[in-house]
């Protein structure tokens, strides 16, 4: 039973963020942007950063794409703001753990949301969903380009 009610609070926080979505739309001030997609199911991102003094100031993002790939987006941006560049890339690495199945150590009350997206790790076909934004951020955070 308490299994149960954990899925259907997990449900609820995933299908909260896919509906309103945090830190969808566009920055006018981004150090860092880039654009992802999933061609197996048609998930896009644009996701925008702003990065000063190894700070991430802020975080956006738009696209489309299934609930799963959206509030993944939305909790990623959420959590990594405010952090730095190392910390989120170590919040990111057990993001992708978690979607494996293995230990997390990273992913602790601070940013527990992302606890909800764990499930996904039972439907391979779904990581690449959860796991696009994060992906997109790494990838941003590993360029040397900005537009400062």
């Amino acid at each position: 039973m308490v299994k149960r009610n954990l899925d259907q609070l997990y449900r609820q926080v995933i299908i909260e963020h896919y509906r309103k979505p945090r830190n969808s739309g566009e920055l006018t001030n981004e150090t860092h942007q880039i654009e992802m997609n999933n061609p197996t199911c048609g998930d896009q991102i644009f996701l925008h950063l702003k990065v000063v003094d190894s700070l991430i100031e802020e975080a956006k993002f738009t696209g489309s794409g299934c609930s799963i790939s959206i509030a993944s987006a939305s909790m990623m941006t959420e959590t990594i703001k405010g952090h730095t560049i190392e910390q989120a890339l170590l919040i990111s690495d057990d993001f992708s753990a978690m979607m494996q199945g293995q230990p997390h150590a990273h992913i602790d009350e601070e940013n527990g949301e992302l606890e909800a997206l764990a499930g996904v790790a039972q439907f391979p076909a779904r990581i690449k969903c959860a796991t696009l934004a994060w992906k997109a951020m790494e990838k941003a955070l590993a360029t040397t380009e900005t537009n400062n």
